[in-house]
């Protein structure tokens, strides 16, 4: 989001932001960055299951709906989901003539069934009207990948050319090599690297069981794991890691600074990206995947889809949620270090490249012209 706040911003666009304050950073409720305005409001997190996201994404949609006024005139409502709920701030600004441009980061249909495993019951059939709703009300689609764009065709009953393709493609200037730390080793030969979100449905615990079999099936004890980030299971997975004997091995380090990440990214030998099969996660486009690639690093990821779409040559993948094969793969990596630098020239050009961020730039700006072609016809 912020990238395509910069890239809307030097297209000549005045730029407002809306989100929820952070807990340590980012707490002011207004600032001016990059010449973005951003208008902040306090959000306690999802807890509880599903109402407890009901609470969430109702104080949300209060305070969007509350801080969208207050901006003033708007000329386009540019919502990323879940909740797909914007749509109702999106009608209310209707009325003074906004457009509605929907960027669709998550199916969050997939992301229910995914995430709570309760099956197609009465919350998954609101949640797919919700869906229905947003695609309804939005003059444009913005697809991540072209799994999510053949849904907002499909089932979205959107036609093709009101969808587009803005691939979340990371920044190559912002992920750079830097010194290797030998110390963020801790004496070990190898360093292998997570980076990401903690929840349900990231697979974090099926890269701690993987790393187990790592060290009891096949022996290898010649490495150190550092999990960047954090999450809804954050503490769940450190006890995880405990209760697997991997506590001397594994480091949690929480969300850290740029410069941490681009430390531990430069010296990591293997990335790890573990989301398991299901409904969500083989159509979905993995940041970390991305970043690993900008950071010229292989990986090694379980068989998804839009997975193998995004890495192509610069992964390893093992059968759908196979920890054993998944330790295997890490295994073939630390002992060839030639393929490990093949496989991360190919996943660095891969993003400078057809998955850049200026491919993506000119397929969101020319969103936008469709926006409001798409209203001008109405």
């Amino acid at each position: 989001m912020w990238q395509e706040s910069l890239a809307l911003r030097e297209a000549g666009w005045e730029v407002h932001v809306i989100c929820p304050r952070g807990a340590t950073q980012d707490t002011e409720p207004e600032a001016v960055i990059d010449g973005v305005r951003i208008h902040r409001y306090r959000l306690r997190a999802a807890t509880g299951g599903p109402l407890g996201y009901l609470r969430e994404y109702g104080t949300a949609l209060w305070h969007t709906f509350r801080l969208a006024r207050k901006v003033g005139r708007v000329d386009v409502v540019h919502a990323c989901n879940p909740p797909d709920l914007f749509f109702l701030v999106a009608r209310a600004l209707r009325r003074r003539g906004a457009r509605f441009v929907f960027d669709q980061h998550d199916l969050v249909p997939e992301l229910y069934l995914s995430r709570f495993g309760r099956g197609e019951d009465l919350l998954y059939r609101a949640v797919c009207s919700l869906e229905r709703r947003t695609y309804r009300a939005a003059d444009v689609v913005i697809a991540t990948n072209e799994s999510y764009r053949e849904v907002a065709v499909t089932r979205g009953g959107k036609r093709p050319e009101e969808v587009f393709v803005v691939r979340s493609a990371p920044r190559v200037e912002r992920f750079h090599q830097v010194p290797p730390d030998e110390a963020a080793r801790k004496g070990k030969p190898h360093l292998l690297c997570y980076l990401g979100v903690m929840g349900p449905q990231d697979g974090v615990d099926y890269a701690l069981r993987a790393l187990a079999r790592l060290r009891d099936e096949l022996g290898r004890t010649d490495w150190h794991a550092v999990f960047v980030g954090g999450g809804d299971t954050f503490e769940a997975m450190v006890a995880l890691s405990r209760e697997l004997g991997l506590a001397d091995s594994v480091e949690f380090t929480g969300r850290i600074p740029d410069a941490d990440l681009l430390r531990y990214l430069s010296t990591a030998d293997v990335c790890l990206s573990p989301d398991p099969l299901n409904p969500l996660n083989d159509v979905s486009t993995m940041n970390k995947v991305m970043e690993y690639m900008a950071m010229a690093r292989p990986i090694v990821s379980f068989e998804l889809r839009e997975a193998r779409v995004s890495a192509g040559e610069a992964a390893l993948y093992a059968p759908a949620d196979d920890v054993s094969e998944f330790a295997k793969l890490i295994a073939r990596l630390l002992d060839d270090p030639a393929e490990r630098r093949r496989m991360g020239e190919i996943g660095r050009e891969r993003v400078a490249g057809p998955l850049s961020w200026e491919h993506s730039k000119k397929a969101l700006l020319a969103a936008y012209e469709a926006a409001y072609a798409a209203r001008s016809r109405r």
